[in-house]
């Protein structure tokens, strides 16, 4: 069962759902820190001309958790039920122990299985998206 209406959740960048349920199982595609009827990326430093130079990680990670949390609630879930996690940031060496700190902050009942990987770019200029596994 595909769920592509979410009224919360930033737009998908593709033609794809954010979620497919399967028995009592949720899975969610990819989930960014962009804004919901915007294609604005929290935490972006742009220059004069509107080129982003630089990002706040700390800014992307609360946004990307807010969106998984919208996104599970709309389809039925919730933060609890999350069982796995990927996590892929573009600059683990940078970004990893900011993000951690805070993953931990989100974390602290319900501690789904996770991986951490370094990607080299993601779809947009975002630095870090999720891929997130829940039941129902």
């Amino acid at each position: 069962m595909k769920i592509n209406e979410l009224s919360k959740a930033p737009e998908p960048v593709g033609a794809y759902p954010y979620t497919r349920k399967v028995g009592n199982l949720l899975f969610l595609s990819g989930v960014g820190p962009r804004q919901r009827g915007t294609k604005e990326i929290a935490g972006t430093i742009k220059d004069e001309n509107g080129n982003i130079i630089d990002y706040d990680i700390e800014a992307q990670c609360h946004a990307v958790f807010a969106n998984v949390r919208h996104i599970l609630e709309e389809a039925g879930s919730d933060w609890s039920q999350l069982v796995d996690v990927t996590v892929f940031l573009t600059n683990m060496k940078r970004d990893f122990p900011t993000y951690n700190r805070i993953y931990a902050s989100y974390f602290t009942e319900n501690q789904p299985c996770r991986t951490t990987v370094e990607v080299g770019a993601l779809p947009t200029a975002i630095a870090i998206e999720l891929k997130c596994i829940a039941t129902v």
